[in-house]
């Protein structure tokens, strides 16, 4: 059959073949082993040409359309996967009525978009979206087949999901910012599995009631159920956040500069998370939940540990030689930096020398575990306690010995961290005080905000002064130019094994506004990090 006629099955549902046994079984084995068995030729070899993936797409189209599971899955190299997805698009997702139109062919490859409708008790909705499959030959009869992925369904479909039609498990929720404004994944697209996690947690707090909807249900357990399609509404209930909309959407629109990059605001005064926001190919909240080396943006804790230790102080001594050895691993600075012995502290943290740190991380009384007492009973890192409102990490510095001592204390070596982490710190170091970051009101489900004792005043005043002059004089300055107002920052690159180029980081803070970014393989923290840092501060601040 032509694709330029329509095969229209109203009501169409996939059906596994019981009655068909010996068709549908002979169909199922032969996929599995790579084709139609035998017929005494030799097999095929090298990619299918024009005319094979034509055929093949065509014949999966027809079955598909036609509600037949197992003939459509037949055609896969895969059919006893593709046949379980195909039959629960009929009958867990109630779609039925497919027309399929291909575009174009790419090679192997065919575009096509998938009108249907999906019908549940009663009601109807119309359906429609595009996906692409791939032709492939099968490896031991030669077929051509279509090379089975999920998203050949729907795209928005990864391994093991599922579609469904149902009532929602948690009813809607209308998620309002800090000012009332209304948040919609299509208006903040990052938002999308921030709104998901907190309908999960608190919709059924919230006070609305569930609608039925088409949905990607998700193996992982703790993975919420991605809708698609909404048939019968529910009654959304109200949670407000603490989100700010304007800040949110410099945030959304500032990731998109650079791939696989995210950034956090928040609120020192208060702990209030203003925005969050990724821009990367896996969807993962990676401003909430990463755990990657931060890079020299460490040095803000590295330096309050040596203060508040007796170690040096802002103008106290902080040596920056070409090389520093710690027991026998020699640590560079970033090429260029002009070694200066009689630097002080400040003029060390604001250069961003890596050596001048390590220097120090000898000196007595510091000990392996310093930094990590530091960084937990000041900053209130690395105890798993934080309670935001959805899933995050918490930051980790271990205890470390050897060479990792140094490493660590210039934010390599075991120390992990994510943006919601950073932009922590930097709220901390300007104020003092550490106010755990939260995205929903503590009192609505009565978590209990982690605690740590804060900075020594004297501390914080000479972090934020550091700060100041790494932002007006130092290796943020670039970043940080044209914003008004009380500005500091810190840069950060960190090496990552395998990669030729090292994550950028940035963390700064301007006014009562505190935000950090990360882009893996964006370079140096100015490269990257500091322009989304300082386009959400430039609107928050």
């Amino acid at each position: 059959m032509g694709r330029g006629v329509k095969v229209a099955v109203i009501g169409g549902v996939f059906a596994v073949m019981v009655g068909g046994a010996g068709y549908g079984a002979y169909n199922v084995v032969s996929a599995l082993d790579g084709g139609g068995g035998s017929s005494g030729s030799e097999a095929k070899s090298g990619p299918p040409d024009k005319d094979e993936v034509a055929e093949t797409s065509e014949k999966f189209f027809t079955a598909w359309e036609k509600g037949d599971a197992t003939t459509a899955a037949s055609y896969t190299n895969n059919a006893s996967i593709a046949g379980t997805l195909l039959t629960a698009y009929g009958e867990d997702a109630h779609i039925g009525g497919v027309e399929i139109t291909p575009g174009t062919a790419a090679g192997t490859s065919v575009p096509f978009t998938v009108k249907a409708k999906v019908s549940y008790e009663g009601t109807t909705k119309p359906l429609s979206y595009r996906s692409t499959l791939t032709v492939v030959r099968g490896e031991t009869s030669g077929r051509a087949l279509v090379d089975w992925k999920p998203s050949v369904v729907h795209p928005d479909l990864k391994d093991g999901d599922t579609l469904v039609t149902t009532e929602s498990a948690t009813p809607q929720i209308q998620a309002v910012g800090h000012n009332g404004t209304v948040l919609t994944k299509e208006k903040y697209p990052s938002l999308g599995p921030v709104l998901a996690t907190l309908r999960e947690r608190y919709g059924s707090q919230a006070g609305g009631t569930p609608g039925v909807e088409l949905a990607v249900r998700h193996t992982v357990a703790s993975t919420p159920d991605t809708p698609l399609l909404t048939l019968t509404e529910g009654k959304p209930g109200k949670l407000e956040t603490t989100l700010s909309a304007s800040v949110q959407a410099a945030a959304e629109k500032a990731v998109k500069r650079y791939g696989e990059s995210s950034v956090v605001a928040v609120k020192p005064s208060t702990g209030e998370v203003l925005a969050v926001a990724n821009n990367r190919r896996d969807g993962f909240n990676a401003a909430f939940q990463g755990r990657v080396a931060p890079g020299s943006t460490m040095k803000i804790i590295t330096a309050a540990m040596l203060i508040d230790n007796g170690v040096t102080s802002m103008n106290g001594p902080a040596p920056c030689p070409d090389t520093a050895t710690w027991q026998s691993q020699t640590f560079k600075n970033l090429t260029g930096m002009q070694p200066n012995e009689s630097a002080t502290l400040a003029n060390t943290f604001m250069r961003s020398c890596n050596t001048g740190f390590i220097k120090l991380v000898d000196e007595k009384p510091l000990t392996d575990s310093s930094l990590t007492e530091e960084a937990q009973e000041r900053f209130g890192l690395g105890q798993d306690n934080w309670q935001t409102g959805i899933v995050s990490f918490d930051g980790s510095v271990p205890a470390s010995g050897g060479p990792d001592r140094a490493a660590n204390a210039i934010g390599q070596g075991q120390v992990q961290m994510n943006p919601l982490n950073m932009a922590s710190v930097t709220a901390t170091a300007i104020t003092g005080e550490f106010r755990q970051p939260y995205l929903v009101p503590f009192d609505l489900d009565d978590r209990e905000p982690a605690t740590a004792k804060g900075l020594p005043q004297g501390t914080a005043s000479q972090l934020k002064q550091m700060m100041r002059l790494t932002a007006t004089q130092g290796t943020a300055v670039n970043a940080m130019s044209g914003l008004g107002g009380d500005i500091g920052a810190k840069t950060g690159s960190a090496e990552v094994d395998g990669r030729a180029t090292s994550d950028s980081w940035f963390t700064g803070y301007r006014n009562d506004v505190a935000a950090a970014a990360m882009a893996q393989e964006g370079g140096h923290g100015g490269d990257a990090a500091g322009p989304i840092v300082a386009d959400v501060l430039r609107v928050g601040g």
